[in-house]
């Protein structure tokens, strides 16, 4: 067996092309979406992912603004400056980009996010409506990957759905998704007896652990459907996921690269979150219909 690669530039770009639709509306109704990111120090992988995140912005007629604040930021002075974004009209959607430098504490800059701004879907009040199963802004990576299986055709109710990593960001958000939607999960982590175990009991495996080349193939379900949210860099230089490609690909019916899969359509949820917020301020939430909604 082979697996066919899953192109998810292509599917974040159909999604994008959509969202250019919706932006387009709201121009028109004299409302221009607007994305502030917030970056504080010099970490130079946090600069590349803040540079993409404006480029795709301003590809759909979005307005981006970075502030790039310098790492000797107080937390009381970071947590001032995102309360001054809370208050500004034309900002819909703030992004204070991960990690901060110590000792900034992440928690409390997160809750210092107007919970109708946080479109990274982190601040409390999102993730208890993620849990309740009336989600406001879901977390972009896991919302990501659960369009890249709608766009595959996954049928999740029943699956058997095995999630490997269980932090705020992807593995919990993911796992209650995949149980929203019909799944049997199971949540795997460093603690687990047996990795290899669960994991090939997986119909569909997402990885997302932050260790280069964790799964191989002997760890997978034959024609599992297998999602890589890992991105590592390798000391040569180039990047890895968290999933041993070509020995998983000989054995999965479906995979996402590492890059070029799960990434795109984590900025395309970023947006669409945004363009969600200016549509709920212009009053035409109501009147979209799309399935990035």
């Amino acid at each position: 067996m082979s697996a066919r690669i899953i192109d998810g530039k292509a599917i974040a770009q159909g999604h994008r092309a959509e969202l250019a639709v919706r932006v387009e509306r709201l121009r028109e109704a004299g409302i221009v979406p607007g994305l502030a990111v917030v970056i504080v120090g010099e970490d130079p992988a946090s600069k590349v992912y803040v540079r993409n995140k404006s480029f795709a912005c301003e590809a759909i007629g979005m307005r981006s603004q970075v502030f790039a604040l310098s790492a000797d930021t107080s937390q009381a002075q970071l947590i001032a400056f995102v309360h001054r974004l809370n208050e500004d009209a034309a900002v819909h959607g703030i992004l204070v980009q991960m990690p901060l430098p110590p000792p900034l504490d992440k928690h409390a800059v997160i809750e210092a996010i107007a919970p109708e701004k946080d479109v990274d879907g982190f601040h409390y009040e999102n993730v208890g409506a993620l849990v309740t199963g009336n989600p406001a802004f879901q977390p972009c990576t896991p919302w990501g990957v659960m369009m890249i299986l709608e766009h595959e055709g996954v049928a999740l109710e029943g699956a058997h759905a095995v999630v490997v990593g269980r932090s705020n960001v992807v593995g919990k958000p993911m796992a209650m998704m995949l149980v929203a939607a019909g799944a049997t999960v199971t949540i795997c982590h460093s603690k687990t007896r047996d990795l290899g175990a669960m994991t090939r009991q997986g119909d569909i495996l997402v990885v997302a652990v932050g260790q280069a080349r964790l799964v191989t193939g002997g760890m997978v379900k034959p024609g599992a459907v297998v999602i890589d949210v890992g991105v590592n860099r390798l000391p040569d230089g180039r990047l890895a996921g968290d999933v041993d490609f070509d020995s998983v690909a000989a054995v999965a019916s479906r995979i996402t690269p590492v890059p070029g899969g799960v990434g795109p359509m984590t900025i395309a949820m970023l947006l669409a979150n945004t363009v969600k917020a200016a549509e709920r301020v212009a009053g035409l939430a109501a009147r979209m219909d799309t399935r990035i909604a």
